[in-house]
C-alpha cells in the first residue's frame, strides 16, 4: 500500500484513538479518578518529550529550562517538607521524578555521542568539582537504610551535574548562550504570569505556615519559589543594562514584579541572600543606583508589607524543637545540628546516604545546612566534595569577572553569576538547596554561561573540545543579551 493509502487510514486511527483519550479522561473526571485522568495526557506528552530529546537535543533543554517550575504544578506526592518520607519512593511517579530520569538518559547518551564525535567534552573545574558530589551521592545512597529513598535524592543532586555539564557544552555554540538565558526568563514570566492570574481568579498560590499566608506559586513550598526569585532577580539585575530595544523595560517588569513576590514568600533566607546578592552585584559595578534602589526596596517593603516585618521581628521569638513554624529558627537550627552531627558517627566516610536524616531523628526534618548535611550523609568525602564545588564555583564566578571587558554583556553575565554564588553559598549555610533541581538548574545555566563569556573575552580554549567548537566559543560572549 503506498503512503498516499496509509493516509486516511492513520487519519482515522488518530481521530479513533483522540475520542478514546477525550472519553477515558471525563470518565475518569467524573468519577473523581484523577491520577487516572493524567495518564493519558502525561503519556502524550512524554512521547512528545522523548522525540524532541532524541532529535533535537538542543531544543529539548531549552524546553526544560523554560517550563521547569510549572511542571511543579502536577505534584503527586505533595509538599514534601516537614515529612519524614519526604522524597520518598511515593516521589518516584511525580512528573519531576520521571522528567529528571528521562533528561538524565537523554543527556547521557547525547554527551557519549558528543565525547566520541568531537574527541573529548569540554569539562571545567567546576564541572568536575559537581561529578564528584554526584559520585558521592551515589555512593553514600548504596549503603543507605533506604535505599529506593536515598537513590531517587541522589537521582535528584545528579539531575544539576549533569545540568551543568550538557549547559557547559551547549554555551560554546554560536548563540545559545543567548537562548539559554531567554530560556531561564520565560521560567520566571511564566511563574509571575501563574501567580498574578491565580491571585486575580481569588485563589492565589500560597502555603500557610503558622500565622503567616506565603506566596509559593507553581510550586509546593515557598521556600522553592523565594529561591527561584533570588537567582533570577540576582543575574536579571546584573544583565539588565546590556539589553537591547523592547526586551530591556520588559525585562525592568519581570524583575521588579520578582522582587515584590519575592517579598511576598516571607522566605527570610532567600530575601536576605537576594539582597546580599544585588549588593554584590552592585559593589563590583559600583553602581550607586543600584545600592540605592536595594535599600530603598527594603524600607518600602517594611512599609507596604508589614508582613514582611512581623516575619522578620519573629527573630526575637524562642523556637524550641518540635514547635512552630515560625519564630526564630536560628535558634531551633543550632540547637538542631546539634542533634545531627553525631549520625555522621554511624558511617563517616561516606555517610548515611542522601535524605536520611530525617528518617533518623525525633523531628524527622532535613539539616537545614547543606554542609553539614553533605558531611552527615555522604561521609568526609561528600563533604571535601562540596566544599571544593562552592570555592571553586566563586573562583570561578570571580575569575570570569576579572576576564570579561569592562561595561560588557559578558561582564554583566560574569558579575551576575558571582552575586548568585554569593548568595547560593548563603542560603546553602542555612537551608536544604543542594537538591532542589527546579531552582539550581537556573544557577547551573547562569555558571554556564559566564564561564563561556570568561573563556571567550581571553580567548582560552575548551578543555576537552574539538577545533569546531573551540572556534565557535569565541562569539559566544558577543550574543550574550
Amino acid at each position: 500500500m503506498t503512503a498516499a493509502r496509509w493516509t486516511p487510514v492513520l487519519t482515522g486511527a488518530a481521530a479513533v484513538f483522540t475520542v478514546a483519550v477525550a472519553a477515558w479522561i471525563t470518565v475518569c473526571l467524573q468519577s473523581g479518578r484523577m491520577l487516572a485522568a493524567a495518564v493519558p495526557v502525561a503519556a502524550l506528552i512524554g512521547v512528545a518529550v522523548l522525540l524532541l530529546a532524541l532529535t533535537r537535543f538542543a531544543a529539548y533543554v531549552l524546553v526544560l529550562l523554560a517550563v521547569r517550575p510549572m511542571v511543579d504544578l502536577v505534584k503527586l506526592s505533595g509538599p514534601a517538607a516537614g515529612r519524614a518520607d519526604a522524597g520518598g519512593v511515593s516521589r518516584a511517579f511525580d512528573p519531576s521524578t520521571l522528567l529528571a530520569v528521562l533528561f538524565l538518559l537523554a543527556a547521557g547518551l547525547w554527551l557519549a555521542a558528543r565525547a566520541r564525535r568531537g574527541g573529548g567534552l569540554r569539562v571545567s573545574p567546576l564541572g568536575v568539582s559537581l561529578l564528584l558530589v554526584g559520585a558521592t551521592a551515589v555512593v553514600s545512597a548504596l549503603g543507605a537504610e533506604r535505599l529506593g529513598v536515598s537513590m531517587l535524592e541522589a537521582l535528584r543532586i545528579l539531575t544539576v551535574v549533569v545540568m551543568f555539564l550538557v549547559l557547559e557544552q551547549l554555551v560554546a555554540e554560536r548563540g545559545m548562550a543567548r537562548r539559554v538565558l531567554v530560556a531561564c526568563f520565560v521560567a520566571l514570566a511564566l511563574v509571575l504570569a501563574y501567580t498574578a492570574v491565580m491571585s486575580a481568579l481569588g485563589h492565589p498560590p500560597a502555603e500557610v505556615k503558622g500565622s503567616f499566608t506565603r506566596i509559593s506559586g507553581p510550586f509546593a513550598q515557598s521556600t522553592t519559589l523565594g529561591r527561584f526569585l533570588m537567582f533570577l532577580l540576582i543575574f536579571g539585575a546584573a544583565v539588565h543594562r546590556h539589553v537591547a530595544g523592547r526586551a530591556r523595560p520588559l525585562l525592568g517588569v519581570l524583575l521588579a514584579v520578582a522582587a515584590v513576590v519575592l517579598l511576598l514568600t516571607n522566605t527570610r533566607g532567600a530575601i536576605l541572600a537576594a539582597a546580599l546578592g544585588l549588593l554584590v552585584v552592585a559593589a563590583v559595578r559600583r553602581s550607586a543606583r543600584l545600592l540605592l534602589a536595594v535599600g530603598l526596596a527594603g524600607v518600602l517593603a517594611l512599609a507596604a508589607l508589614p508582613a514582611v516585618g512581623a516575619r522578620f521581628a519573629q527573630l526575637g521569638e524562642a523556637r524550641a524543637p518540635g514547635g512552630a513554624p515560625t519564630g526564630n529558627t536560628w535558634d531551633w537550627r543550632l540547637d538542631y545540628w546539634g542533634q545531627i552531627v553525631s549520625l555522621a558517627g554511624r558511617n563517616p566516610v561516606t555517610g548515611i546516604g542522601p535524605n536520611m536524616t530525617q528518617s533518623q531523628t525525633a523531628e524527622a526534618k532535613k539539616p537545614h545546612n547543606d554542609i553539614l548535611r553533605a558531611y552527615v550523609e555522604t561521609g568526609v568525602l561528600g563533604l571535601a566534595a562540596y566544599l571544593a564545588m562552592l570555592v571553586l564555583m566563586l573562583r570561578a564566578a570571580a575569575s570570569a569577572v576579572r576576564r570579561a571587558p569592562p561595561d560588557s554583556a559578558r561582564r554583566g553575565a560574569a558579575i551576575g553569576f558571582l552575586g548568585c554564588a554569593v548568595a547560593f553559598v548563603a542560603v546553602s549555610a542555612v537551608s536544604n538547596v543542594l537538591s532542589n533541581v527546579a531552582t539550581l538548574w537556573y544557577l547551573m545555566a547562569f555558571a554556564a554561561v559566564a564561564l563561556a563569556a570568561g573563556a571567550s573575552a581571553t580567548g582560552a580554549p575548551a578543555t576537552g573540545a574539538s577545533a569546531s567548537r573551540r572556534q565557535a566559543a569565541a562569539p559566544v560572549a558577543a550574543r550574550l543579551p
